[in-house]
């Protein structure tokens, strides 16, 4: 832990300055960042509700990720290390080799057209060449917009009209565990139906994969010029950094699950680059030649922040994991890593922590790995139930740190600042609210709500630097997302409370409060109170229609690997640990036994399908779904 610079009630301190001065908080915290010209002014308020940070300061982020890092002699350092479990491969880039590839890359789309302010979409798998374009698009000052591995052709498609990219990076194909996604098909279908045009098309081609380059590259219903990206780059110049304004875009992400007009979410050049650098030290206490590992994808914002950007920000050591948490080739997976790559911080999904557990209940693999290198376990994604956060403590010997935050944040909301002072942690919450973030409680009419009690969990404006600067295309479509159900703030569509020693507690999406005989209740809690028990490896709660009460709540539970209680008995006892937790007015009586959980690829369990299909509506199966066998599986205890 890093020595705080006041009392042991550093944080706190610092916290109240972020929202009582924020133009002298963010000013200092972002003289981190190299500058091309520096910022006079933090905040530019004059077109709120929408906000701008540093609207007078210019840089490029790749020099604060790259270029000083060579100058300050860390140019031999290890800045990535690739490991993948699915092809065996591992491969350590220092900050010299990544820097060349980096420049190279961006000559290569420079070739291509490629400028500033044009945007370009990455749809690569978990390789190096995915982080190394994102910084090859931020080079040149062009927009990178990465889509997750493995979507299908439509989605893609909706992605190609909206960013109108210039240019499309993409691969053969990805590797999971049982099979080959082909990348190919989709995206020569998605070219085919989007509008808009792309102009190049850069292939990577991997061995192993039945499509290749040259039988897409002659189809009479694609404009699109097809390039193989091993014979452009051997062919590209290296390329500088252009220097753009902080207020510039850095690039889109489109949220999971979007149907109609996407919404993509954009993040600018020197907001990203001052809250990323201020985060990965004062939140995860990563500093440099330290070595964190995200266990995400950077097709998600957490892989975003925290595989590509702010560890590099920091002159760290950042792991890209091809791989699973199980399966490649046990539970004992991350655990291999950490003791491989000597991992100071690691960061997952709970929904990771919870297969992790329902593989290994004992926690036996871990007994296998010197894990001592270990420092912190972080966990987001979705709601942390107590029951994992305890159960990976006593595993690992180490404090597990729940975080909230969202695609739109691009940072966390809440979280333990380890980095500062390392505070209590209180089961089910993510601590306190981050520099900036002036989280309140309120009720449907915007009143706010004393201590204790659930509401809608909103940020007062301002928001802090790396949060969206809007939504791509669409200011309206922006305001009437976030910011019109309270006014002055922006509302997170979390459902939660503030504790009297200020904790924050994430229950669950407000769409997930359920009303039963006029009592609302937090399927949250009934989720926490279930995962008490200790066959329980994760579980979900939905609302169901009941004529007599309106609603009623049902409970979904997957079992630990080896347990088999009389499901007749598990039921009663699952009945009972609700009551117990929340009482008789929950009336919790459904409860089922599945096998498995449908969930999007990010870990997020699809609770809103699994309504639609109990009410027997029409439903749609998003295209970040994980396994679609699942929901076949699921559908007849669904609806019986």
């Amino acid at each position: 832990m890093r020595s705080s610079t006041t009392s042991s009630s550093g944080y706190r301190r610092l916290y109240a300055d972020s929202l009582e001065d924020p133009e002298t908080f963010w000013l200092r915290a972002a003289e981190s960042v190299d500058w091309s010209k520096p910022p006079q002014r933090a905040l530019d308020d004059s077109a709120a509700p929408t906000y701008r940070w540093f609207p007078d300061g210019e840089l490029n982020i790749t020099v604060s990720a790259l270029d000083r890092h060579l100058e300050a002699g860390r140019a031999q350092k290890p800045a990535l290390i690739y490991d993948s479990a699915m092809t065996g491969q591992r491969r350590t880039y220092t900050y010299a080799e990544l820097t060349e590839e980096v420049e190279r890359t961006a000559g290569m789309l420079a070739q291509c057209g490629v400028g500033r302010g044009d945007r370009v979409i990455i749809y690569l798998p978990m390789i190096p060449q995915a982080p190394i374009a994102m910084l090859a698009c931020a080079r040149l000052g062009a927009v990178h917009s990465v889509v997750f591995g493995g979507f299908a052709a439509r989605e893609i498609a909706t992605r190609i009209d909206d960013a109108q990219p210039k240019v499309l990076l993409t691969a053969s194909g990805g590797i999971e565990p049982s099979r080959r996604v082909e990348y190919l098909p989709a995206v020569a279908e998605a070219l085919k139906l989007a509008e808009h045009a792309v102009a190049d098309v850069v292939v990577l081609e991997r061995e192993g994969f039945s499509t290749r380059l040259g039988d897409l590259s002659a189809e009479p219903e694609i404009s699109s010029r097809w390039h193989d990206w091993q014979d452009l780059l051997s062919r590209a110049p290296r390329a500088g950094a252009v220097t753009v304004a902080a207020t510039d875009p850095l690039y889109i992400l489109y949220t999971s699950g979007t149907t109609g007009k996407p919404k993509g979410v954009w993040r600018d050049q020197g907001g990203t680059a001052v809250a990323l650098a201020w985060s990965i030290s004062a939140i995860f206490d990563i500093g440099p030649g330290e070595t964190i590992l995200t266990a995400s994808d950077v097709g998600w914002v957490v892989g975003h922040s925290y595989i590509v950007y702010a560890p590099l920000l920091a002159g760290a050591t950042t792991v890209l994991y091809e791989g699973k948490p199980v399966g490649t080739p046990d539970a004992g997976a991350f655990w291999r890593l950490v003791q491989e790559h000597r991992i100071k911080t690691l960061f997952t999904a709970p929904t990771a922590l919870r297969a992790i557990r329902r593989a290994d209940p004992h926690a036996r693999l871990v007994e296998d790995y010197d894990l001592s290198e270990l420092c912190y376990l972080f966990a987001a994604g979705e709601r942390l139930d107590p029951e994992t956060q305890r159960w990976a403590a006593q595993a690992l010997k180490v404090p597990v740190v729940d975080n909230w935050w969202q695609t739109e944040t691009g940072w966390p909301i809440c979280a333990n600042p380890v980095g500062i002072e390392e505070l209590p942690i209180k089961e089910g919450s993510a601590t306190l609210p981050a520099a900036g973030y002036d989280v309140r409680v309120l009720d449907p009419l915007g009143q706010e709500l004393p201590a204790g009690r659930e509401g809608n969990l909103a940020i007062k404006l301002p928001m802090p630097p790396g949060t969206l600067a809007g939504l791509w295309g669409s200011e309206q479509q922006f305001i009437d997302s976030y910011l019109s159900a309270f006014e002055g703030y922006y509302s997170t569509g979390d459902s939660g409370y503030i504790d009297e020693d200020g904790y924050v507690f994430v229950m669950g999406r407000t769409d997930d409060i359920i009303n039963i005989a006029g009592h609302r209740l937090s399927t949250g809690q009934m989720e926490a109170a279930l995962a008490k028990h200790p066959a329980v490896a994760e579980c979900a709660v939905i609302g169901l229609t009941d004529e007599l009460k309106g609603q009623r709540a049902a409970g979904y539970v997957v079992l630990k690997s080896g347990d088999a209680p009389d499901h007749d008995e598990l039921r009663h006892q699952l009945r009972e640990l609700v009551r117990q937790t929340i009482g008789a007015v929950a009336d919790f009586k459904d409860v089922a036994v599945v096998e498995a959980l449908p969930k999007t690829r990010s870990g997020k369990i699809l609770r809103k399908t699994m309504r639609q299909i109990a009410a027997g509506e029409d439903y749609r199966i998003p295209s970040t779904i994980e396994d679609a066998s699942v929901i076949e599986a699921i559908t007849p205890v669904l609806r019986p």
